[in-house]
């Protein structure tokens, strides 16, 4: 094969290898970006909230409620408990078909004198209480709106195992969808010359700031 043909040889094979890791990074990159589009959508914007707290004012909603619990619900209670046992199925069962409130597999401190459950969630607090010897029921919920629990759910404030695994792939996708990013940047950078100083201008102006505001 003569010099000429080897070179179109090479020129050909890098042309190939060149289309095959665009097209792979394209389809990776466009695939990552489909999956984290709402989350980034929605993180962006409770990252705005978030950073302007103190500025955006709330009116909690508490929900405060005392009563009995019947005496059948109440021997359920007696006994000795570990500290940190369940509610009886006969609490839960009680609290969600007389009150509304879903107790199942919340954990409860117990003590000598009383029962206490402590429920927090995105968005709001909540907690009640039993006195193991006459039955008295005392529950407390306090709601801070809807952006309150946007905010929750981007910090991952008691939303539970399901949302944190959430997070984890949503986290993964966002750094595939990045490197893909920095890869075609690479492979198109010849034809971009801005490219990388565009690059380093978003690392320079995080790190400035860091180092000359930061203290």
């Amino acid at each position: 094969m003569s010099p000429g043909k080897d070179e179109a040889w090479v020129d050909a094979a890098a042309r190939q290898r060149r289309g095959y890791w665009l097209r792979t990074l394209h389809q990776w990159h466009w695939i990552s970006a489909a999956v984290c589009m709402v989350g980034m959508l929605l993180f962006s914007i409770t990252g705005i909230t978030l950073n302007h707290a103190s500025k955006i004012e709330a009116t909690p909603q508490v929900t405060h409620l005392e009563t009995k619990v019947p005496a059948k619900v109440l021997e359920s209670l007696q006994g000795t408990h570990s500290e940190d046992a369940p509610l009886p199925a006969a609490v839960t069962q009680w609290l969600s078909r007389s009150h509304s409130i879903d107790a199942r597999g919340k954990k409860a401190e117990w003590s000598e004198e009383e029962v206490y459950v402590s429920m927090p969630g995105p968005g709001h607090d909540a907690w009640f209480s039993v006195q193991r010897a006459d039955g008295a029921f005392e529950y407390e919920r306090t709601d801070r709106g809807a952006l309150a629990w946007l905010n929750d759910l981007h910090k991952g404030r008691n939303a539970g195992a399901a949302w944190s695994w959430f997070i984890d792939v949503f986290a993964a996708a966002c750094i595939v969808f990045t490197l893909t990013g920095l890869f075609l940047l690479y492979l198109h950078s010849k034809q971009r010359r801005m490219t990388w100083p565009m690059v380093g201008l978003g690392l320079l102006i995080p790190a400035l700031l860091a180092l000359l505001f930061i203290h």
